[in-house]
């Protein structure tokens, strides 16, 4: 039988049905989040004004409804996009490598990804200087960064087949992040001061840069990306249950490997060409999911990581604009706030498991 069409998996946890009953009050978390996102910002617009663009598509004050419409609803849209990208890459990298401290920003992928984005910037400026963005400009853009997070990313798979140790695989994948960076840096050691000024900003991360416009070509690839995960749900289930294992279910794991390899350079690579290298979200989430929904099942954990990345993410952004003020904290600030505490739990848990055995 073919494990991917296998409708149980050994090892995986029953379903217990209140961990259904988590969806509605995610779905609910996430709306209420959602409308709090477009009510934060440093221009007061009343809920009932906000309503009105939402379902009418207008207000009393044409100001309102511009920054509505065309900002805040754009920006709150990009969070939960990024949030669900970003955590559903790092459920399936915690996986194929076995590794709690998985993710898209610790193994280098968002690292790779910045190296696509910086060689297209800053190499070819003119197509992205303000005012002449184009949708071929934009294109050019994700596909250089999907091209940067896949070659990371083959670079990681071929030293795992060869090399077993999980903190070997993760230092690795630090240190191919960190050659992504070093050449990151060449690049801006020649790079003229507008080009350098421009790739600065990027990579501080933002939510508020995507226009309505680039929100649909995003849209369209996390989507694409997500679809992709949700296929490989199953493949999943037997990867977490070893190599040894998946082979003797008669998986593929060869085509199982590219399949999530496929999604993953989708989805971090076109959240870091829009947003900016955001971090720890891909590291936390998952785990956070799995402790709410105490499951190890991929068809289970992939849709709720979806949820959960795009509640913690929309919490983020919420938090990183400061009331009263048109300051913005940069969102990898307040991802690494969030992030940090929860990969030291992860840290400290497996030393206590260690210590037991």
């Amino acid at each position: 039988m073919n494990p991917v069409n296998a409708p149980n998996i050994p090892g995986m946890l029953t379903h217990h049905p209140m961990k259904f009953i988590l969806f509605p009050i995610m779905v609910c978390l996430i709306l209420f989040l959602f409308m709090l996102d477009i009510l934060t910002g440093p221009v007061p617009i009343p809920l009932k004004e906000i309503l009105h663009v939402l379902f009418a598509g207008d207000t009393s004050n044409p100001v309102w409804s511009t920054i509505v419409s065309d900002f805040r609803i754009p920006k709150a849209l990009t969070a939960v996009l990024a949030g669900a990208a970003l955590s559903v890459s790092g459920l399936q990298m915690q996986t194929v490598f076995r590794n709690p401290l998985a993710g898209p920003y610790v193994l280098g992928i968002s690292s790779g990804a910045s190296l696509g984005v910086a060689i297209v910037v800053m190499g070819f400026y003119p197509l992205f200087v303000q005012g002449s963005i184009n949708p071929l400009s934009v294109w050019v853009q994700i596909v250089a960064a999907w091209i940067g997070a896949a070659a990371v990313m083959v670079l990681i798979m071929a030293v795992s087949l060869r090399v077993r140790d999980i903190m070997t695989i993760l230092i690795l994948g630090v240190l191919f992040g960190s050659a992504a960076t070093a050449l990151v840096n060449i690049l801006q050691y020649f790079s003229h001061q507008s080009q350098l000024k421009a790739f600065m900003v990027w990579s501080m991360g933002s939510l508020g840069s995507v226009t309505k416009e680039q929100l649909a070509i995003l849209a369209v690839t996390v989507i694409a990306g997500l679809l992709l995960a949700i296929f490989s749900g199953k493949m999943l289930n037997v990867l977490l249950l070893g190599e040894s294992y998946a082979k003797s279910m008669g998986l593929n794991l060869l085509f199982s490997r590219v399949v999530i390899f496929i999604s993953t350079s989708i989805l971090t690579g076109s959240i870091t060409a829009f947003c900016g290298p955001i971090g720890f979200i891909g590291i936390a989430v998952p785990h956070l999911t799995r402790m709410i929904f105490k499951s190890s099942d991929h068809r289970l954990l992939i849709p709720a990581v979806i949820l959960a990345g795009g509640i913690v993410m929309l919490l983020s952004d919420i938090l990183s604009q400061i009331p009263g003020s048109d300051t913005v904290l940069p969102i990898n600030s307040v991802t690494a706030l969030i992030g940090i505490p929860v990969v030291v739990w992860i840290v400290f848990r497996n030393l206590k498991v260690a210590a037991i055995r």
